[in-house]
């Protein structure tokens, strides 16, 4: 049995603090798995300028095997270059793979098409969906969100080709490579915060954040092009759940629309919490994507940062923490995705049977018990994969009251 401790932790509020432990595979257990939370410590300590110290044990129980620990699932440049040429070679005529920009290290910045070919002739006005993630590389779950996002609407189902139909899905996986590729936390390859450079980005010293503003600036300014939203994804050191920030306007009409898609993603995915989600206008996030492309995209563009927890969420049925998995994460990335379909179909731009997606609920009560059960907080044991070729949808609409602007200082 060995003692670790990972010493000059600052921050005081902790997902640790909450249960959430380090992950570990071995090449005998290659499923990454958490620690038991009984193993895990997290706590000031005053020979470290009285900074925070997480500490764990582990017994190393096969001498033959290498082990390998993790704060959160990893998420490499090279898995998605996989990934993304697995969906080249699917040859879908409805996807378009190509590089926006390429990094300070001559990585590839990924750009993804994905709309009916008949929706991209030219003079035929359309709806834009901008969908971007991993600008800080340390966040790997925005990955996976991304990527359940990018399976969905690349998929077969009724919802994913009414959407392909009607929408034009531009993502970009990955933002910042160089960052993911050298295994920083929250920097570019030159130490700049991609995500603080949005109002003046350099084409040089961040050709990641120049390259796609100016994509997303020439669709705005295009006359066959209308773009709807902006979803920035990230995840959250020290939150629980999938919340947002969205930008505050004095505008009250202004306001409640850009409070109505939050509202609507709250209804199709149970890990997400509108209590969380905060909007505001705070000098400190001025640079960030949703704050700096709301103030130069239309009114009616609406742009927000998605956050996942590092670690778990909560229902409003059960208080009890469910640790997020690889696959719950990409759940709540088709969740997101088919959330759009309730928000045109709100507002009369998408119309559809509802028949053609409603799926048993006791199929949907076994997906869910399924992968609730593999999310438990155990040491490394055998477990059998999950999968998620088939959900339920919850497509009801309701009446919403929009809660009041708040103030929220965490970084984004």
């Amino acid at each position: 049995r060995v003692i670790f401790h990972i010493v000059n932790f600052s921050k005081v509020k902790s997902l640790y603090r909450d249960g959430m432990t380090p992950l570990v595979k071995s090449t005998s257990r290659k499923r990454w798995q958490r620690l038991p939370a009984r193993n895990v410590f997290y706590y000031r300590c005053p020979d470290h300028r009285k900074n925070y110290v997480m500490s764990f044990t582990f017994c190393f129980d096969r001498e033959d095997d290498v082990y390998q620990f993790a704060y959160s699932f990893p998420y490499t440049y090279t898995q998605l270059q996989t990934y993304l040429e697995n969906i080249e070679q699917r040859q879908f005529d409805y996807v378009q793979r190509r590089p926006l920009v390429y990094s300070v290290q001559k990585r590839r910045l990924d750009l993804v098409t994905v709309a009916n070919p008949s929706l991209l002739i030219k003079g035929k006005r359309k709806k834009v969906v901008i969908v971007t993630a991993r600008v800080h590389p340390g966040e790997t779950p925005s990955s996976y969100v991304c990527q359940g996002f990018i399976e969905f609407i690349i998929s077969d189902h009724p919802i994913a080709r009414l959407l392909r139909d009607n929408i034009v899905f531009h993502i970009v996986p990955m933002l910042n490579p160089d960052g993911v590729f050298l295994g920083n936390q929250r920097c570019s390859l030159l130490g700049f915060d991609l995500n603080r450079v949005w109002n003046d980005p350099s084409h040089w010293a961040h050709p990641e954040i120049f390259g796609i503003k100016a994509h997303i600036m020439n669709l705005n300014e295009d006359p066959d092009f209308e773009v709807d939203f902006f979803i920035d994804i990230h995840a959250h050191s020290t939150m629980m759940n999938g919340f947002m920030y969205g930008n505050s306007y004095e505008d009250a009409n202004r306001f409640e629309k850009h409070n109505f898609f939050p509202r609507l993603l709250s209804r199709n995915a149970e890990d997400f919490s509108i209590n969380n989600t905060t909007y505001n206008r705070d000098a400190f996030k001025a640079g960030t994507g949703r704050r700096a492309l709301g103030g130069c995209l239309q009114e009616s563009t609406h742009c927000y940062t998605l956050e996942v927890s590092f670690f778990s969420y909560q229902t409003s049925t059960n208080s009890q923490a469910i640790p997020y998995t690889e696959d719950l994460y990409q759940l709540f990335g088709r969740n997101l995705a088919r959330t759009f379909l309730d928000y045109y179909k709100s507002i009369n731009y998408i119309s559809w049977s509802p028949s053609c997606s409603i799926m048993p609920r006791l199929k949907e009560d076994r997906i869910k018990s399924r992968l609730t059960r593999q999310s438990a907080n155990m040491p490394i044991v055998n477990q059998d994969e999950a999968f998620l070729n088939g959900e339920t949808f919850n497509l009801s609409m309701g009446e919403f009251i929009y809660p009041q602007t708040r103030n929220n200082n965490d970084p984004e």
